[in-house]
């Protein structure tokens, strides 16, 4: 299969979706039994060609997070674009509603929150002492908060829309309150070293849910079951590939950002991992894009199974 040029894998796709069509066929005439199985044989072998060339294990997993994760996100960035964007705005109405009526914050918030900042205290304190158990509990909400901002695409990408403005907007009112008590720089600096993976991971998420309800809400030429089914494929890799960000972005969270070290440590820990970052999802891919265009050819949604003769 890896021989075979895109216009190949086309027809290879074709063909097969065409067999197994024929074999719909057949099965619908009980005197065509022979044929059916003959076929049904014939869809085997194609099944077993085209999808056991698919490399497994350790291996799979280190190409894909290597090359192919960069070259999905690549392709969806007008996601990742927009999902940054609704994040961006709720921060920004955040901090003008802080501003504009001070109650907002508390409402946000929680008085226990806030009274907490207006002692002039960091909340994180809590997490010293206790790093282990802190970091189990930081991966599992980021983990929640994640799969909510991907799952919610199914309603339309609606949820999704929610959860990115809602994020934005509690992260505005808690920068604006921590600002106006003298409390910015022990925010950021507990914020910098692991936000700087948690906070793309959770734009990740968000843009893997707009991807799933773009394929809920406009289907497009294909039919809508076969558009979920695509859409569901992508936003699940793109989900996929932010897992190991946030193992990292939870144990820097629960041992390392409220830590003693220096603050400049923190800052310089935090802008380094977000320009790895970078480097690592938009470095020039053009092979594994290419790749990624090939799967989607031989996507399992769009391509059926062959069925086990009755």
């Amino acid at each position: 299969m890896r021989r075979l040029s895109r216009a190949e894998l086309r027809e290879t796709a074709l063909l097969y979706r065409q067999a197994a069509s024929d074999l719909s066929t057949l099965r619908q005439d009980p005197t065509a039994r022979a044929y059916a199985e003959l076929v049904n044989q014939l869809l085997a072998r194609a099944h077993h060609i085209i999808y056991s060339s698919r490399r497994k294990g350790f291996r799979r997993i280190f190409d894909f997070l290597r090359d192919g994760y960069p070259a999905l996100v690549q392709r969806q960035f007008r996601y990742v674009l927009l999902s940054l964007v609704i994040m961006v705005a709720g921060g920004t109405l955040g901090t003008v509603l802080t501003l504009a009526r001070p109650e907002f914050m508390r409402h946000m918030l929680g008085p226990q929150m806030v009274d907490t900042i207006e002692h002039h205290e960091m909340w994180t304190e809590s997490i010293v002492g206790v790093e282990p158990e802190a970091s189990s509990a930081i991966m599992t909400n980021n983990l929640s908060v994640c799969f909510m901002a991907f799952a919610g695409g199914i309603v339309f990408g609606l949820f999704s829309i929610w959860s990115m403005f809602f994020n934005g907007l509690l992260l505005g009112v808690i920068g604006v309150a921590c600002q106006q008590h003298g409390l910015s720089l022990s925010l950021w600096s507990f914020v910098a070293p692991h936000g700087s993976l948690e906070l793309p991971s959770i734009v990740l998420a968000g843009a893997a849910g707009l991807r799933l309800g773009r394929g809920v809400a406009f289907p497009g030429l294909y039919r809508w079951r076969d558009s979920i089914a695509l859409a569901g494929v992508e936003s699940t890799r793109m989900v996929a590939g932010i897992i190991p960000l946030l193992v990292i972005a939870g144990t820097l969270e629960g041992f390392f950002s409220p830590s003693a070290a220096p603050i400049w440590l923190k800052f310089t820990v935090g802008g380094t991992l977000f320009t790895l970052l970078l480097v690592w999802l938009f470095r020039p891919v053009a092979a594994a894009v290419e790749k990624v265009r090939q799967e989607r050819v031989l996507t399992p949604s769009l391509v059926p199974s062959p069925l086990n003769t009755d």
